[in-house]
């Protein structure tokens, strides 16, 4: 992982040099957006189970995490260089962080799973208060970009994975219908797997990471 980061041309994020990048001001800013996203999400279903804190999003210029990354870059995460899989039909998805910026720290969900809102219909026919946090409608944020940061910093305690015996997957309104299905990210089989589903399934196992970007 270290090796792919490096050949990404950036700098290894670091507690040091997060410390020295970021102002202490910046950081009791994240701070408030991981709470303010914590208290309002905190009577949903799961909502006892998820654990909000900081998804540091690569410059998409150097390492786009809307898609597939290096299979060596997997290594360390499922145990050998594993491809990973990308439904051919998925346009390159909405970019909420943009170029310029090595590594952009996002309040979201950081944990194994999110939370449970339903289907992508019902999320995106619900009302915005709902999701709304400091002005901000989380659903517009809740894309691949951001699910696909939050596997790549979670090492071998990979998201939405059946391993740890609880198999969920990320539903991502944040992006636009394709041919009426709907955007989610998972892992399984030891494969990350961004894919299309249907837009009325709302099961227990399909999750939503509320974020909230930080100025």
């Amino acid at each position: 992982m270290r090796e792919g980061i490096v050949q990404a041309g950036l700098p290894i994020p670091t507690a040091e040099y997060l410390r020295k990048t970021f102002s202490a001001a910046y950081w009791k800013r994240l701070d408030r957006a991981i709470q303010a996203l914590r208290d309002h999400f905190q009577y949903a279903r799961f909502g006892d189970q998820a654990v909000f804190g900081a998804v540091l999003i690569p410059d998409p210029a150097k390492l786009d995490t809307r898609g597939a990354v290096e299979p060596a870059m997997r290594r360390d995460q499922v145990g050998a260089a594993s491809e990973d899989v990308v439904d051919k039909l998925l346009p390159a998805g909405k970019l909420v962080i943009q170029t310029g910026t090595d590594w952009t720290p996002v309040a979201s969900i950081t944990g194994p799973a999110g939370i449970h809102f339903g289907s992508y219909n019902d999320i995106r026919n619900s009302a915005p208060e709902t999701y709304t946090v400091d002005g901000v409608d989380t659903r517009d944020l809740m894309v691949r970009q951001i699910w696909g940061a939050r596997v790549l910093q979670s090492g071998a305690q990979l998201p939405d994975c059946e391993v740890g015996g609880s198999w969920t997957f990320t539903l991502l309104p944040g992006e636009d219908l394709v041919n009426a299905k709907a955007v989610s990210g998972t892992v399984l089989y030891d494969k990350v797997r961004f894919r299309l589903g249907s837009s009325d399934r709302g099961i227990a196992v399909v999750r939503i990471c509320p974020a909230l970007i930080v100025e």
